[in-house]
């Protein structure tokens, strides 16, 4: 069968580069093309454009490209009328993968599904209508959306279990001891985003809340290869402006898990990161300081409509960790939390036992055999399943 697929942005190059390798282990004859990037072509896609060329953030430089944008839409669109594919598979990237659905929809092309769900329940939940008139099967990776679109919405959804807990027990089951160089002290981890924007706004902040610990643990930045060292280090020496210290502090690219595998506690941004540090059952301050924070803070009061930002404390229904998001992201307020995750801290031992509650959530309610397989095989073996019908 034929498999087009769409992702615009790193993390879902990954996770499609993960299904197409699970559907091609159900489907010898599959054929594979699409927008995607280095990961999906290297599992045998079809590249017609990579997401780079149309991945840009932000109101302002989505309007500078817009006409990039609109361009790429267009391609997109021509291409899969030429192609004639079994399904359309979007991964995520809402803002132009509905606007491809609808498309394939009103052509009545072929079916159309949805692997890791919009995150509708978090803002724009006026999408739902578009999701449920345009897209025939939706796929999530997060438990909570079932609530959300089925029992809210009356959207049935299929919940395939979550791509980091495969990884992270993947990453611990074959584990090679690494050693990440630097002394034999406990390692605070600062997970700062992988976004110069988040770097920006927080790395020196986390910094400055660990200074009291840097001479009894390793300070240890996990790097991101798209950011480079010049930056960290501008932030690192506004820490140590700001705090009078000269901090001691470690930059390691590309190796997260192996920090996290060591990690005796970790200030971290929201994101995929604050799951995979609780998957590791590394105590955690989530950090999210925002420019303009009173607005930002009120903005988010109007328009944001879940309860918390982490992943944890979202996937938990409860809150696990602490989270210090607009004004409330200080260097004070994340050290009295840090203080009190460390070794001995109050907070430290009912947050790993909040960790049992969320990695119990993650698992999704399928027969032993089904257990044994990953989020992505789940979801290639639905799609077959769904398509064959």
């Amino acid at each position: 069968m034929k498999y087009y697929l769409i992702a615009g942005e790193a993390s879902g190059d990954l996770h499609a580069s993960h299904l197409i390798a699970a559907i091609s282990s159900c489907d010898p004859q599959a054929d594979f093309r699409g927008i995607g990037g280095d990961l999906m072509a290297a599992q045998g896609m079809t590249l017609v454009q990579h997401y780079r060329d149309l991945a840009y953030m932000g109101v302002v430089a989505v309007v500078l490209h817009a006409r990039t944008i609109l361009r790429g839409m267009r391609r997109c669109r021509e291409d899969i009328v030429s192609w004639q594919p079994d399904v359309v598979i979007l991964v995520d990237y809402p803002g132009f993968n509905l606007k491809m659905a609808r498309f394939v929809h009103a052509q009545a092309l072929c079916p159309v599904y949805y692997y890791i769900a919009p995150k509708l329940w978090a803002w724009k939940e006026w999408r739902i209508k578009a999701l449920r008139r345009d897209v025939d099967k939706v796929f999530s990776i997060l438990p909570f959306e079932v609530s959300f679109f089925e029992g809210k919405h009356g959207l049935p959804i299929h919940y395939v279990g979550n791509p980091s807990l495969d990884e992270v027990d993947d990453y611990l089951h074959h584990r090679q001891p690494v050693h990440t160089g630097g002394s034999e002290l406990p390692i605070i981890a600062i997970l700062c985003g992988s976004r110069l924007q988040e770097v920006r706004n927080n790395l020196w902040r986390m910094l400055a809340a660990a200074q009291p610990y840097a001479h009894t643990h390793r300070i240890v930045i996990a790097a991101f290869n798209t950011i480079p060292r010049t930056f960290y280090d501008k932030y690192i020496a506004v820490a140590r402006r700001r705090t009078h210290s000269d901090i001691p502090v470690e930059i390691i690219y590309d190796h997260t898990y192996d920090i996290l595998a060591t990690a005796t506690a970790a200030l971290v941004t929201s994101g995929t990161a604050t799951l995979e540090t609780a998957l590791f059952r590394v105590p955690q301050v989530v950090c999210y300081f925002i420019p303009a924070r009173r607005l930002a803070a009120l903005l988010r009061r109007i328009l944001i409509k879940v309860p918390y930002i982490s992943l944890v404390n979202l996937i938990a229904g409860t809150e696990v960790v602490p989270e210090l998001v607009c004004h409330e992201m200080t260097p004070s307020r994340c050290r009295a939390h840090l203080a009190a995750i460390l070794p001995g801290g109050e907070s430290r031992e009912t947050m790993l036992q909040g960790y049992d509650l969320m990695r119990q959530k993650l698992q999704p309610a399928t027969s032993e055999h089904a257990t044994r397989l990953t989020a992505p095989q789940r979801a290639a073996q639905l799609m077959l399943k769904e398509i064959q019908a």
